[in-house]
């Protein structure tokens, strides 16, 4: 087990060190910081979003009381997901306000919704196969009420980019603030 979370944590930290790449690289002239935000929303929700990830991978690891095969198979499923999102991170930042807005906020959704069916996968694999015997039954369905919603909203969110890549970005920052209340709501009980 110790090996696995070993490399989540490192796989957690490229992911998010690599997001920096998507803020634009020059120093921008102030005339056009106006245009310059989008990279620092983009950078700032996919952090969040890979934070908060990182502590939810956290708390389910703190339940978990062994590891096989296939839970290891589903988090790597779950780790590539996690260290592609810094490719539509800044496809979403270049793109939102021209023609490519709506594919690269496609393209950030459906990044979005992979990770959460992997996210999924790994925790009710999880929770029916693998869990400590001595489990906190209350973490355990706070994780799993959580867990549910992720998928229906992420896709919600990509569906709405063809109507409007604008209020699609928007919504993927409300399930970040979302999902920070969450986690400090229902997170509790799982220190270390």
């Amino acid at each position: 087990m110790s090996r696995l979370e070993t490399f989540a944590d490192g796989v957690f930290a490229v992911a998010a060190t690599l997001l920096i790449f998507t803020v634009d690289q020059h120093v921008p002239d102030p005339a056009d910081l106006a245009h310059a935000w989008t990279s620092y929303l983009a950078y700032a929700t996919s952090f969040v979003t890979i934070g908060i990830m990182w502590m939810n991978h956290h708390q389910l690891m703190t339940q978990i009381g062994r590891v096989d095969r296939r839970f290891m198979v589903a988090t790597i499923g779950l780790l590539m997901c996690i260290a592609f999102v810094p490719f539509p991170t800044r496809l979403l930042a270049e793109h939102i306000r021209d023609s490519g807005g709506r594919d690269a906020a496609l393209a950030y959704g459906f990044t979005m919704v992979c990770t959460a069916i992997c996210f999924s996968a790994v925790w009710f694999y999880g929770r029916a196969q693998l869990l400590r015997p001595d489990a906190d039954p209350r973490v355990v369905k706070g994780i799993s009420r959580s867990y549910l919603p992720g998928i229906p909203i992420y896709l919600a969110a990509t569906l709405v980019a063809f109507a409007s890549p604008v209020a699609s970005a928007i919504l993927f920052l409300a399930i970040a603030g979302l999902y920070i209340f969450e986690a400090s709501a229902f997170g509790g009980g799982t220190e270390s």
